[in-house]
């Protein structure tokens, strides 16, 4: 089982050993960036595979398992917002047409309605039907894939509720999601639930030191790590910003020289749901320094947390944190970027200059 992560090995063997799963799909849930989606798709390979080996681990030598990586297994799909296909490769054919008609270039008229590809559509699980209905090649098993299952709108979500219902015979539904609670309640019931593994801060570092390109770069894990949310897969990816959210910490914590309009025109274009994140966690930091002393984003800032938190309300830090989880779902949507930051840093302009009183965010 070398092929899964090293704080995964347990609850692979588990679910690998004689394939003994309780019902006809899976739903792999936990927190996002620790590695559901490698799992699940070495799960889906495994189980396509036509010579597994000892431990039911796919071989990575047979016809299926080279159909598999070359994305053209014939007892396969994946099914994934059209905003995600890029990053995996783009190697599904149920990727909605219409949302990547709307990917390549929207109109005026099309301003108004929702990001192109965020969601999983109808349309994409009715395609499903042929895989599902008809029989396998080789009279194998078939599998799709659904990620991330909290992705699918109400309409597609019914509808797989009824292929779950009456699941056909050799047919295997992987559900991976980050916020199961999204799903609903009978789809989750009709699941064989795993909660996936996170590893201990030891363990994730020690990966993320073997994932370095150079010393300097493994001298900075632990401090990726905590920014990350203690999720290794999100950590790595964060490096890619490390620079955008230093400078985006600078100016934050600048209590005196903070410009919530400049500060909103610099981030427009940067993606505004990392940006709401990014908030959300600073201000949980403050919060949580102001009530037990204690850092867990940011610990290399402690100080600097420090100093701050003694000049803000706690109960205004709190308010601002509940008025960002309010926010936090719109920034998914078509909003004009640099009116959502204005409102956003306004209020947070509001917090840190407050020092007993409770400013009223809107």
């Amino acid at each position: 089982m070398d092929k899964l992560f090293a704080w995964q090995q347990e609850v692979g063997q588990k679910l690998m050993r004689n394939h003994e799963f309780r019902c006809h799909a899976l739903l792999l849930k936990g927190k996002k960036g620790i590695g559901k989606f490698t799992f699940a798709r070495f799960l889906a390979k495994s189980l396509l595979c036509m010579q597994p080996d000892v431990d039911n681990a796919a071989c990575d030598k047979c016809a299926s398992c080279g159909w598999f990586e070359q994305h053209t297994h014939p007892n396969f799909a994946l099914v994934i917002p059209q905003a995600l296909s890029a990053a995996l490769g783009n190697h599904t054919e149920y990727v909605d047409n219409s949302a990547r008609e709307e990917a390549d270039g929207p109109t005026v008229s099309d301003k108004t309605k929702k990001k192109p590809g965020q969601q999983i559509g109808v349309d994409q699980i009715r395609k499903l039907n042929d895989l599902v209905y008809l029989s396998g090649h080789q009279d194998g098993y078939k599998i799709v894939l659904i990620y991330p299952a909290e992705a699918m709108n109400a309409a597609a979500a019914n509808a797989l509720l009824k292929k779950l219902e009456e699941p056909p015979e050799k047919t295997f539904f992987i559900l991976v999601s980050h916020q199961p609670r999204r799903l609903l309640a009978t789809v989750r019931s009709r699941c064989q639930q795993i909660n996936m593994p996170i590893p201990d801060a030891d363990t994730a570092v020690r990966w993320l030191k073997q994932q370095a390109n150079d010393s300097n770069a493994a001298q900075n894990m632990p401090a990726l790590l905590a920014m990350a949310g203690y999720a290794p897969l999100s950590a790595l990816s964060f490096q890619e910003n490390i620079k955008q959210h230093q400078q985006f910490i600078e100016q934050i914590s600048a209590v005196q020289q903070f410009d919530p309009l400049a500060l909103a025109e610099l981030l427009q274009n940067q993606d505004l749901t990392m940006t709401v994140d990014w908030l959300q966690k600073w201000c949980y930091d403050l919060a949580s320094c102001q009530a037990t002393g204690k850092v867990r984003y940011h610990p290399h800032l402690a100080g600097r947390i420090g100093a701050m938190c003694q000049q803000i309300s706690q109960q205004a830090c709190l308010a601002f944190i509940n008025f960002l989880n309010v926010r936090q779902p719109l920034s998914r949507h078509p909003v004009n970027g640099r009116l959502f930051l204005e409102e956003i840093l306004i209020n947070y302009g509001k917090l840190i200059v407050s020092s007993s009183c409770t400013p009223d965010f809107v």
